[in-house]
C-alpha cells in the first residue's frame, strides 16, 4: 500500500528512501528437507525469491551461507533467480557470509556481483559422492545380505556388498557430466573475470581474499555498507520472510490425521540423520 501511494504522489513529494529486499539462503541444499532440519530447495525458496523480485526496487540482495548439497536443487534455485532478474530487469547482488561452496557457490553466481568477507570460504567447484561400506562387518557379525533385482545394475554401489570397479567407473562418469555442467555455468556467469588458474575447477576452496584474486567474487564487503554506499545513506534493507508458526516448522501440525508417537519418533530419527549429513557438509570447511 505504501509503495502504491508513493507512486501516485507527484515526484517532488515522493520518498527518496530506497528499500532493498533481502533474501537469506542459509543452510544445506537438498530436495524435500527433514522434519527437524529445514534445508534449501526450489520448493522452500521459490516463494521468498518471487516476493523479493516483486518489490519496486532497483536490486535484490541475497545473503548466502551454504556448504552445498544437491546440484539439481542448486541449479534450480540459480535459474529461478536469473529468470526473475531478467523478467523484472533487476540487478542481483550476492553477499557471502561464512561459506558459499559447491552448490552454495553455484547459487552465488546468479548474482550480477558477488561480495564476500575476507574470511569467507568460496569455491569448491566440483562434485562429491560419499558413503560407507560394511561387507567385512557383515561377515564378522554373521549377517547375510540378500538382494534380488530385475535389472543387473539395479543394486550398484550397495554399501553392504564389496565395491566393484565397474560400478565406481560408472559413478565417476556421472560425476564428470555434473561437474562439466557446473564449470560451464560458472564460466558463463563469471566470464573474463575468472583468472586462468589450473586449480580453479578442481574442487579446491579459498578465502574471500583469494577468491577476489581468482575472480570468484567481485569485491570484499558487507551487505549494509555496500548497499548504503551504492543506493544512499538512507537505504533500508527489508528481509523477506515466510511467516511460520514455531511448531509447524517441525511438522507437528498441518495434518488432519494428527501424529502418533511412532510418527514423532520417526521424525526425530530422520532429524538425527539429517543433522549428521548437514554436519558433514559444514565440517569440510572447518565450520
Amino acid at each position: 500500500m505504501k509503495r502504491l501511494i508513493n507512486r501516485l504522489l507527484p515526484k517532488s513529494w515522493r520518498s527518496t528512501v530506497v528499500t532493498i529486499p533481502v533474501i537469506r539462503l542459509h543452510g544445506t541444499i537438498m530436495a524435500g528437507g527433514g522434519q527437524f532440519r529445514p534445508s534449501l530447495s526450489l520448493a522452500s525458496t521459490a516463494g521468498l525469491i518471487e516476493k523479493a523480485f516483486s518489490y519496486d526496487a532497483p536490486a535484490v540482495a541475497i545473503s548466502i551461507n551454504s556448504p552445498g548439497g544437491s546440484p539439481v536443487q542448486s541449479r534450480l534455485i540459480f535459474k529461478r533467480i536469473r529468470d526473475l532478474a531478467t523478467e523484472k530487469n533487476k540487478k542481483v547482488l550476492v553477499f557471502v557470509e561464512d561459506v558459499a561452496a559447491s552448490g552454495g557457490y553455484m547459487i552465488a553466481v546468479a548474482g550480477d556481483e558477488i561480495f564476500a568477507d575476507p574470511s569467507s570460504i568460496v569455491g569448491s567447484i566440483g562434485v562429491v559422492s560419499a558413503s560407507f561400506g560394511f561387507p567385512e562387518l557383515m561377515k564378522k557379525i554373521g549377517i547375510e545380505r540378500r538382494v534380488h533385482t530385475a535389472g543387473q545394475n539395479k543394486a550398484v554401489l550397495d554399501p553392504f556388498k564389496p565395491e566393484k570397479k565397474e560400478d565406481v567407473e560408472r559413478l565417476k562418469a556421472l560425476q564428470l557430466e555434473v561437474h562439466a555442467t557446473f564449470i560451464d555455468l560458472v564460466k558463463e556467469r563469471r566470464g573474463t573475470k575468472l583468472k586462468d588458474d589450473p586449480d580453479l575447477f578442481t574442487g579446491l576452496f579459498w578465502t574471500g581474499i583469494k577468491g577476489l584474486e581468482l575472480g570468484l567474487v567481485d569485491a570484499l564487503g558487507d551487505m549494509r555498507t555496500v548497499l548504503k554506499t551504492r543506493f544512499g545513506a538512507k537505504t533500508q534493507l527489508r528481509l523477506i520472510t515466510t511467516p511460520r508458526g514455531f511448531l509447524s516448522r517441525f511438522g507437528l501440525f498441518g495434518s488432519s490425521k494428527g501424529f502418533s508417537a511412532p510418527d514423532i519418533a520417526a521424525a526425530a530419527a530422520s532429524g538425527v540423520i539429517d543433522a549428521a549429513e548437514e554436519r558433514a557438509l559444514w565440517s569440510r570447511f572447518g565450520l
